[in-house]
C-alpha cells in the first residue's frame, strides 16, 4: 500500500514539474506579445502558444548529454531545455547578455553548453545539422542521442527526405520530432501534402514512426521516452509526428486570415495546460493553492528576466564586424 502511495506522489511531482514548464512557456510568450506590441522587441517572432505540451514532454525525456536542434519557433524548446529565461529574453532585446550575444534574436537561440544548437530560421535547415551531429556521435561511438524538432512545413523540403534517408541508411542515433500544427505558414497541410499522415511518410524510410497526440503532455512524454530508448539502444533513428495546434498566427506579422476562428476555438478546448490541470485535479494531484503558487513563481521569474534583459548592455558599434572573421592567429 505504501509503495502505491509513493508511486502516486512521484507521479504527481513529475506532472507538477511538467505543468510548471508549460505555464512558464505560455506566460513567457504572452509577455513577449506585450513587449513586441510596445516596440521593445523587434524583428521576427513566432509564438509557441498552444504547442507547449510538445516542448515540455519531449525535453523531459532528453538527457543532459543529448543534443537538441530546433526550428525558428523555439522559445518553448529553449526554456524547457534549461536555457535561463533572462538569457532568452535578453537575446530578444538584442543585448550582449543574450544566449547568442544579442546577434540572433528570436529565431536564433543557441547555447552550446546546454547542447542546444538553434534556432534555425530556414525551414528544414536544422535537419542536416542534426544528422551531422548524430553521425559524429556514431563515428566516435558516443552514447548520446540527437533530437531534431521541426514543423510540418519542413516535410515539403528536400532536406527532410535526404536527412531521413541518410539517418536510416546509416542507422544514426537521432529522433526526428515533427510538430504538425496543420499549417505551413498559411497553407493547410491537405493543400500541400498528398499524404497527410506524416508518420506514414517517415516510416517509408524504414524507421519506427509514431503519431502522438501533441496536446497531451503525458502522451508526448511517454512517446518520447520510448522512442529515445529505442534510439539509444542502437536501433537507428525514430520519428514522432506530434499532432498539435498553434493558437496564434504564424508570426507577429501574420494577419491569420487563412483559417476559421471557430477552428481555433475548437482546438482551444484541448488546451494542453487545461488538459493536464484537469487530469491532476481529477486524480487529487493538484490543489488551487499549488496552481496559484506556480503562477506566482512564474510571474516573478518573468519580472526578474525583464529587469535583467533591460539592464544588459548593447553591443558597441565598433564590435559589429566581430565574429565575421576568425580571431585566431
Amino acid at each position: 500500500m505504501s509503495t502505491r502511495r509513493t508511486g502516486r506522489t512521484a507521479r504527481a511531482k513529475t506532472r507538477l514539474e511538467v505543468l510548471r514548464q508549460m505555464i512558464r512557456i505560455r506566460r513567457f510568450e504572452e509577455q513577449c506579445v506585450e513587449l513586441y506590441s510596445a516596440g521593445t522587441i523587434r524583428g521576427f517572432m513566432h509564438l509557441y502558444i498552444g504547442e507547449e505540451a510538445v516542448a515540455a514532454g519531449v525535453m523531459r525525456a532528453v538527457a543532459d548529454e543529448d543534443q537538441v536542434v530546433s526550428t525558428y519557433r523555439e522559445h518553448g524548446h529553449a526554456l524547457a531545455r534549461g536555457l535561463p529565461m533572462a538569457a532568452v529574453l535578453a537575446e530578444m532585446y538584442g543585448r550582449t547578455t543574450g544566449c547568442s550575444g544579442g546577434r540572433g534574436g528570436s529565431m536564433h537561440l543557441f547555447d552550446a553548453g546546454r547542447r542546444f544548437y538553434g534556432g534555425n530560421a530556414i525551414v528544414a535547415g536544422g535537419l542536416p545539422v542534426a544528422v551531422g551531429l548524430a553521425l559524429a556521435d556514431r563515428l566516435r561511438s558516443r552514447p548520446q542521442a540527437t533530437v531534431c524538432l521541426f514543423g510540418d512545413g519542413a516535410v515539403a523540403e528536400g532536406e527532410f527526405h535526404e536527412c531521413l534517408n541518410l539517418a536510416a541508411l546509416w542507422r544514426l542515433p537521432i529522433l526526428f520530432c515533427c510538430e504538425n500544427n496543420l499549417y505551413a505558414m498559411g497553407t493547410a497541410i491537405e493543400q500541400a501534402q498528398a499524404e497527410t499522415d506524416l508518420a506514414v511518410r517517415a516510416a517509408s524510410y524504414g524507421m519506427p514512426s509514431w503519431p502522438v497526440d501533441g496536446m497531451d503532455v503525458v502522451a508526448v512524454s511517454e512517446a518520447a521516452e520510448a522512442a529515445l530508448a529505442s534510439v539509444r539502444n542502437g536501433s537507428g533513428p525514430g520519428f514522432l509526428e506530434l499532432r498539435t495546434y498553434r493558437f496564434r498566427a504564424h508570426s507577429m506579422y501574420d494577419p491569420d486570415r487563412y483559417r476559421d476562428k471557430s477552428e481555433i476555438e475548437r482546438w482551444k478546448q484541448r488546451d494542453p495546460i487545461d488538459l493536464l490541470t484537469t487530469l491532476m485535479r481529477t486524480e487529487d494531484e493538484l490543489t488551487d493553492r499549488e496552481l496559484a503558487s506556480l503562477e506566482s513563481n512564474v510571474a516573478e521569474e518573468i519580472t526578474e528576466a525583464i529587469a535583467a534583459a533591460e539592464a544588459g548592455p548593447i553591443e558597441p558599434v565598433e564590435d559589429l564586424t566581430r565574429f565575421v572573421y576568425s580571431e585566431r592567429s
